[in-house]
């Protein structure tokens, strides 16, 4: 029986819909396309990953339709995936722990930060004779929201020194022009922040740092090992009942994530809404290039991340008991991975 150029062409055209298959396979359809995340002061360098994968249409072109509703602080933006009034958080990653330790489930499933990138500073104006924490007692201390990472960072440093949450008092300023206007009024006498708002107080010498989280080897050196931060995480009920959209989220990210580590600071700069230059495009590419190492090269969550928050949230938490936590329910790098083989280089 002799095969005719016809019957080739039949069987290369099986072969390649027998080849495509596994693609059909993991191309599966949204449960949600649209989808509402939340997150605390979007301007910020630390949630930069989420501005870029929406700048750029990373999250339309997996097929999402997303809105992001920008809130104060960390705190305020689980406080609306808790209301129902959002869907995900772009939060800090020890927030999955205390809600554990509330009985609430919540799951990290791609990293933004792979270090807090937080800067806690005191007034040159009115701490201008700092010498040690004990002189912060009974101070205003500005954060972007209580309850947020940059009050975790204080409370661990105050429990590192002796000093409790007791014997200061924390008010949320934000994490804009507000904060900045608030340290140099003198309304606060310190503030823990991130950037652009650290370096630019920091630079025009209204404010020295004394605890950096910026920088991986200072991170490790204040918590004892890796120390996720940002993130995106969301109800463990929410991983359960939309996996491809929780996949296509994550995929989004690790694109903006990669896509930063190639960017020069003027790119990311002209990349961004003007108004997260705060005005001073200097101090912002400025800004960029002292947190650049905080950033996730891939989205993966660190092994040990889970562990090392536990502990810090343990240190300053009251009533946090770390030995009824599980750290393996708080993350995930399932969808991570995935993510990586299908944009290897972003």
């Amino acid at each position: 029986m002799s095969i005719t150029r016809r019957d080739l062409l039949k069987l290369a055209g099986a072969a390649g819909a027998m080849s495509m298959a596994p693609a059909i396979v993991r191309a599966q359809k949204l449960e949600k396309k649209s989808v509402q995340i939340a997150v605390g002061g979007k301007p910020l360098i630390y949630y930069l990953p989420l501005s870029i994968a929406e700048i750029k249409g990373y999250f339309k072109d997996e097929g999402l339709d997303v809105k992001i509703a920008d809130f104060a602080g960390g705190s305020k933006a689980l406080q609306a995936v808790v209301g129902g009034s959002a869907d995900v958080v772009s939060g800090a990653f020890e927030h999955t722990l205390h809600m554990q330790s509330k009985g609430q489930f919540y799951r990290a499933f791609v990293l933004q930060g792979r270090a807090p990138m937080i800067g806690f500073g005191v007034s040159k104006k009115t701490l201008p004779n700092y010498k040690s924490p004990a002189d912060l007692k009974g101070k205003k201390i500005g954060v972007t929201a209580p309850g947020s990472s940059t009050n975790m960072v204080v409370s661990f440093f105050l429990a590192q020194h002796g000093l409790t949450d007791s014997d200061v008092s924390f008010i949320g300023v934000g994490a804009g022009a507000g904060a900045v206007t608030a340290l140099r009024s003198g309304q606060i006498d310190a503030m823990s922040n991130t950037d652009p708002v650290v370096s630019m107080l920091a630079m025009a010498g209204d404010m020295d740092i004394i605890v950096d989280t910026r920088t991986l080897k200072d991170t490790k050196a204040i918590f004892g090992g890796n120390m996720p931060a940002g993130s995106l995480y969301a109800p463990q009920a929410f991983l359960d009942e939309n996996p491809n959209t929780t996949q296509a989220l994550t995929n989004a990210i690790v694109r903006a994530d990669k896509w930063l580590q190639q960017a020069s600071a003027d790119e990311i700069a002209k990349t961004v809404p003007t108004q997260y230059l705060l005005g001073e495009p200097d101090v912002y590419k400025a800004a960029l290039e002292k947190s650049k190492e905080g950033f996730s090269p891939d989205g993966v969550i660190p092994e040990d991340g889970a562990a090392t928050a536990t502990k810090a949230l343990a240190a300053y938490v009251k009533g946090f008991d770390a030995a009824k936590i599980d750290p393996s329910k708080a993350w995930t790098n399932e969808f991570t991975q995935r993510a990586n083989q299908k944009y290897p280089n972003g």
